[in-house]
């Protein structure tokens, strides 16, 4: 439970001082896109080893 506070402190200090707000809110959007892609990598790799997929 520790590391995830620490996760989101990371985050809110990350976007703290950004400057205007279109520029914060594009890069809120683009942190999200990314944890997004990252969690679909991670489906697909848990998916190809339940299935018994070879890595040749």
């Amino acid at each position: 439970m520790n590391t995830l506070q620490n996760i989101k402190e990371i985050y809110h200090e990350g976007f703290k001082n950004l400057g205007s707000m279109i520029v914060k809110n594009y890069f809120k959007a683009f942190a999200w896109f990314g944890f997004a892609m990252y969690a679909v990598v991670l489906y697909a790799f848990v998916f190809r080893v339940a299935t018994g997929f070879s890595f040749d």
